[in-house]
């Protein structure tokens, strides 16, 4: 089988998490930090937030920009459904905005329509790598006084008009699951330009402790008081895993390069074939790569997930419109609210795309998805 994911973990890595290991700190230590500043200067932000998956840093971004009962948050609802648990975990009501046909990604004009005085922020999620219309989000944002919020668990390492993703938005979170674009194992990490929004999200990432003594109600209690104004979690990356990051950061070039070489060579096999749709790169994005979305017939794209699952092509779908959970249905959403969210679902197939994917391997996907079509083979 070859899978639709797979981490991508060298010698180097290896050594880099043994080093800790033997060191004298397991978590809380030096490699948060220098995984943290490393991190930060990649993706051209101020600060970055080290957490304990993707989801919690959207988790830690939410609560940094104080969303909670009674606020609006505007999102796309072709997304793992985090995106938006994260921020209902805080109370918050969500409000989905219609896709863009081509990309999959939140279509600017209509997040625009649904603001109203209860909106605290737009959350742009960058569909398989590829970013979103960042700059008119952006404006849309500022016009309104709310946050925009990148959800970046796909696109680490991608641009948008010459910017890294990460330097953009008001808070960006990544996401450092096996098969994202690097990994820590499990983990994720908040990016901002904003010193409060960044320490409300380290405070929340540790117990919402303060040990500031210039922060303290009860500075004089001793030296050893530790102090909660508002509650937090433990969200902590331990070092093992930051150790691991380091060393991926040190390679996610050589990751950006192989990713997309992969999509250029499915592009050359696949391009050109009726009832296929190849996944659309805008000339302002440079893009890496996290899935490679196929469109297909949708009548027939159940059929052709089960043929290429029988011929050992570990395909999948990203994703079912997150309003038609039925924790969402439950709570009075409807089917038919984004039609072209709902569209791209019912045509989508994911297929096979990590650093360590083989041209050969490449070849047989493609050959597969054709025969599946009932045409000659791609090779």
């Amino acid at each position: 089988m070859i899978p639709y994911g797979r981490q991508s973990v060298d010698e180097e890595d290896v050594a880099a998490v043994s080093s800790v290991l033997r060191s004298a700190w397991l978590t809380t230590g030096p490699a948060v930090e220098e995984f943290e500043s490393e991190l930060a200067r990649q993706v051209g932000a101020a600060q970055c937030v080290s957490v304990t998956s993707g989801t919690a840093a959207l988790h830690c971004a939410y609560t940094a920009g104080a969303i909670g009962p009674g606020d609006e948050v505007i999102t796309p609802p072709l997304t793992f459904v985090a995106t938006q648990a994260a921020a209902a975990a805080l109370g918050a009501k969500i409000k989905f905005a219609d896709v863009e046909p081509d990309t999959g990604n939140i279509d600017p004009a209509a997040a625009a329509a649904l603001v109203t005085p209860q909106t605290r922020a737009i959350v742009a999620v960058d569909y398989a790598g590829h970013p979103a219309e960042l700059d008119d989000l952006r404006s849309i944002a500022r016009e309104h006084g709310i946050l925009l919020i990148e959800d970046a668990a796909h696109s680490i390492g991608s641009c948008y008009r010459g910017r890294p993703v990460g330097s953009i938005a008001d808070l960006t979170t990544f996401s450092f699951f096996p098969t994202k674009n690097i990994t820590t194992g499990e983990g994720g990490a908040v990016a901002t330009a904003d010193p409060t929004l960044a320490q409300r999200a380290r405070l929340f990432r540790n117990h919402g402790l303060v040990r500031d003594s210039k922060a303290q109600r009860y500075p004089d209690e001793g030296p050893w008081h530790q102090e909660v104004h508002d509650f937090g979690l433990n969200y902590r990356l331990p070092d093992i895993l930051a150790a691991l990051g380091l060393s991926q950061l040190d390679r996610m070039a050589e990751f950006k390069r192989r990713r997309a070489e992969i999509f250029g060579l499915y592009a050359a096999l696949l391009g050109g074939i009726d009832d296929l749709a190849l996944p659309t790169v805008r000339d302002h994005v440079d893009p890496m790569w996290h899935l490679f979305p196929l469109r297909v017939p949708a009548s027939e794209r159940a059929r052709i997930f089960q043929s290429l699952r029988k011929r050992g092509i570990g395909v999948q779908v990203n994703y079912m419109p997150a309003y038609w959970h039925p924790v969402f249905e439950d709570l009075g959403y409807k089917r038919g609210t984004c039609p072209n969210a709902e569209a791209y679902y019912r045509e989508e197939i994911s297929l096979p795309m990590f650093p360590g994917l083989r041209d050969d391997e490449v070849h047989r996907v493609a050959d597969a998805v054709v025969s599946s079509l009932g045409r000659p083979g791609a090779s």
